[in-house]
């Protein structure tokens, strides 16, 4: 009780004393609401993306299984391939598929292109989901004759339904036929695929063609493991049925590479996840940076202070009070900085989320919640104390006498206490080094990304487009309509040209298929090469601005029953004929489950970056739309892009290209309508983020660096006036002042820059996966920086120096 009720006299205390100094607590509150705001709104990101736990029971056991092929990491499986890792398997409870799917909707309102996944009915099981309405889809939904069902998701159900509880039950209308609404999923349910809004049986039936050994990869898995199982495990049990496929099918699976498996939280944020690390780093360093100016001030004060603390100590006051009183006083500012932080923290969250890249997971969840308060209180306490410490040990070592024998004008507090500030102020020096190094290694890398030439014009409008499979069963029904579209979009004023394509650059989706050179001895199967497989009309390479660097275009003669031919891009036919002309030679191309056809390469066009700038632009391959194998007719109406060239701004047009569409086909919805530059951008999202948050706290760290320079170089300039006025009295001159406190300045600066170095280093190896065409020790940046350290040195410096040779020695001395 006695403790309690001396901490309570402490608090009221520092309480009063705060009060009476209203300059200073004002300072400190702004100084801390800043460093503490800037670490709860990053950690309020953190913890929404990276922390808070997934809506699924045990999430910890859920792995996104993935097989390694010799052209990426991570590539889908072929529906048998799926089944056999599904009945054969002894280290999963369950696995469950799905695989894009997209959807017209047409029913109570105008027709709307909708995303969605077609999904193995044990998929919601395999989760742990649960439907906030109704239920989810069962493994029965997958047999054949059921009744086709869907499930719609919260959101969508909100936004198109209006949350209608009598939605269970309805009949809705996609691509041409009736689905019976089934269940509305839960609100923070997390679809496998971050843009999807319904789901429906995966029913292999629908698909006969699916079901052969020679037919597509489309399949990604989830699976659930077995208690006490982890990643290497699922990947060599799977990985064992992967080579006895192998041997039993080496046609289809010779170039897979074994099996990789990842827990769904990290293969939802792998893209963000460093970035986020990083920028939560680099708030800890604003924090300490602001720490340390508060310790100086702090111990400004105390040094004001020591008198009554000698007087109180003389009086019979144990050391122990005095410190625990200091501490007390720092942790009480630390607390209310961290009130008004967490109401800056507050009013900033939604303007970063904002700020995030689009593709950021989970960005709904990010917001300040009970977590991030417990965090911030954690941080205020930690603070205060690091702010606190240093006066504290001060006054721990107080020698009453002493200090009130020594007590008077002039006094510069002693050579100890300089030496702490130029200690701590060396040591924001190295913070905002460290700082200011990661931010320009990233904007360095920023820049050097976009000079990347991405291979595609910005400025064409770009619309995604599904085609109902009911009314487009074959490859001359979907021919007729995209020829109709093409014809009626050309017709509207401003528009120069009109193409159509299964995918765009940079949209990131994947459509591969393996090729070797006819007139070559066939390597072996695990060997083959992939490119990237684009159906193309004749006039895409016009309209999205890719050069044809030899030979010809497609040309309408490029037709459904003429000689099969291909365009290869530059880098695919460096490839594949690395020392002769690919015009007129012939490619062997498996894109269909009959195996291999001929392509004769009639032109080489530019190569086209299209899962990253930063990545080397992959081979392209392209075939004549119309001469697309009849196996593919799902990638033609699942998913294709209408490309238009215009004369002005691309998104100017985009309600006429919609009521062009809607008169083609009302049934036929658009989707993503974007100008191309939007992928471009969107390639750059994450880079951009971090470039623009690190920045800004460098910036706002320079600021705090340049204030706390300042206040100790002027607090100093203010003890010594006496020395000063001395030093004029026998003749200096003001030039001689003025570089005397420059150069005191500069060596505390100097001195944080010998102790940032190691920091620099680290912070430039923390970046280093996010950094391109750069070296995390980049003499360049090095010296910009510590350039910029000097002269803001210099800068806070030149005030006091000022100040200093203007004092008048006579004044100065009589003062004393």
């Amino acid at each position: 009780m006695e403790t309690l009720a001396s901490l309570v006299h402490d608090v009221r205390y520092g309480a009063r004393r705060l009060s009476r100094t209203p300059g200073f607590t004002a300072v400190a509150l702004v100084t801390l609401a800043l460093g503490i705001g800037a670490n709860t709104a990053i950690f309020s990101v953190v913890h929404g993306v990276l922390l808070r736990p997934l809506p699924f029971k045990d999430p910890g056991r859920l792995y996104v299984i993935w097989s390694r092929h010799t052209s990426t990491e991570r590539y889908p499986f072929q529906l048998p391939e799926f089944c056999d890792y599904r009945d054969q398997n002894r280290t999963l409870e369950s696995i469950a598929g799905f695989t894009n799917w997209n959807a017209n909707v047409t029913t109570e309102g105008p027709a709307e292109r909708l995303p969605g996944l077609r999904v193995s009915g044990n998929l919601f099981e395999t989760l742990g989901a649960r439907a906030a309405l109704g239920r989810t889809l069962a493994s029965d939904d997958d047999t054949p004759g059921r009744e086709k069902v869907v499930v719609l998701s919260h959101g969508l159900w909100q936004r198109r339904f209006g949350g209608d509880p009598g939605i269970l039950g309805r009949s809705l209308t996609l691509n041409g036929e009736s689905f019976t609404v089934v269940g509305v999923l839960d609100r923070e349910f997390l679809f496998p695929v971050r843009t999807a809004e319904l789901a429906i049986p995966l029913a292999p039936e629908r698909d006969p063609w699916r079901q052969n050994r020679k037919s597509t990869n489309f399949m990604r898995a989830i699976g659930r493991a077995r208690p006490g199982v982890g990643p290497a495990e699922i990947a060599a049990d799977l990985g064992a049925i992967q080579r006895r496929l192998q041997k039993e099918y080496p046609a289809s699976y010779e170039s897979k590479r074994g099996i990789l498996a990842v827990t769904y939280r990290e293969e939802l944020t792998r893209n963000f996840s460093q970035a986020l690390w990083v920028l939560l780093g680099a708030v800890a360093l604003l924090l300490l940076i602001a720490c340390a100016n508060l310790a100086n001030l702090m111990l400004v004060r105390a040094t004001e202070r020591r008198r009554d603390m000698a007087i109180r100590q003389a009086l019979g006051a144990r050391r122990g009070d005095l410190v625990r009183q200091l501490l007390v006083e720092s942790t009480l500012l630390a607390v209310a900085g961290a009130s008004l932080g967490a109401l800056l923290a507050r009013w900033s969250v939604p303007a970063l989320v904002a700020l995030s890249p689009e593709a950021l997971p989970r960005a709904r969840d990010v917001h300040v919640s009970l977590p991030v308060l417990a965090f911030t209180l954690a941080v205020a306490v930690l603070a205060g104390l690091a702010f606190g410490l240093v006066p504290a040990m001060r006054a721990a070592r107080l020698d009453p006498g002493d200090d009130l024998k020594s007590e008077g004008r002039g006094s510069s507090g002693g050579a100890d206490r300089s030496r702490a500030r130029g200690l701590i102020v060396a040591s924001q020096v190295g913070l905002m080094m460290m700082l200011l190094i990661g931010a320009g290694l990233l904007f360095k890398s920023f820049r050097e990304v976009l000079r990347i030439e991405p291979g595609f014009d910005a400025g064409v409008l770009t619309v995604r487009l599904s085609l109902p499979k009911k009314d487009y069963g074959s490859l001359g029904t979907v021919s007729q309509f995209y020829r109709a579209l093409e014809a009626r979009v050309a017709g509207l004023p401003g528009v120069t040209g009109v193409a159509a394509g299964n995918h765009v650059p940079l949209n990131c989706a994947l459509a591969s298929a393996e090729y070797k050179v006819a007139d070559r001895l066939p390597a072996a199967e695990e060997q083959l090469p992939t490119a990237q497989y684009r159906m193309v009309t004749p006039a895409y390479f016009t309209v999205m601005g890719i050069p044809v660097l030899a030979g010809r275009a497609f040309t309408d003669d490029d037709k459904e029953g003429g000689a099969p031919v291909a365009i290869v891009s530059r880098g695919l036919a460096r490839q594949a004929f690395p020392e002769r002309d690919p015009i007129g030679r012939y490619l062997l191309v498996r894109d269909s489950p009959d195996g291999f056809r001929p392509l004769r390469i009639v032109g080489v066009a530019g190569d086209v970056r299209h899962t990253s700038l930063e990545a080397e632009a992959e081979p392209h391959l392209y075939v004549p739309y119309h001469q697309t194998h009849r196996e593919l007719l799902a990638w033609l109406t699942q998913n294709q892009y209408l490309v238009v060239r215009t004369s002005g701004p691309p998104m100017a047009l985009a309600e006429a290209v919609r009521h062009a569409l809607s008169a083609v086909d009302p049934s036929v919805a658009a989707a993503d309508i974007r100008p191309s530059g939007y992928y471009l951008e969107n390639a750059t999202a994450t880079r951009r983020f971090s470039l623009e948050l690190l920045g800004g706290f460098a910036a706002l760290a320079l600021v705090m660096a340049a204030v706390g320079i300042y206040g100790v170089v002027s607090y100093t300039v203010a003890q010594r006036t006496r020395e000063i006025g001395v030093r004029l009295a026998l003749g200096a001159d003001s030039s001689t002042i003025v570089r005397m406190v420059l150069s005191e300045g500069l060596r505390r600066t100097l001195a944080g820059i010998v102790l940032g170095l190691a920091g620099a280093i680290a912070a430039g190896r923390a970046v280093r996966s996010l950094l391109y065409g750069v070296g995390a020790i980049d003499p360049l940046t090095y010296g910009v920086v510590i350039a910029l350290l000097v002269a803001v040195t210099v800068a806070a410096c030149l005030l006091p120096a000022w100040r200093a040779a203007g004092v008048d020695p006579l004044i100065a001395l009589r003062a004393e």
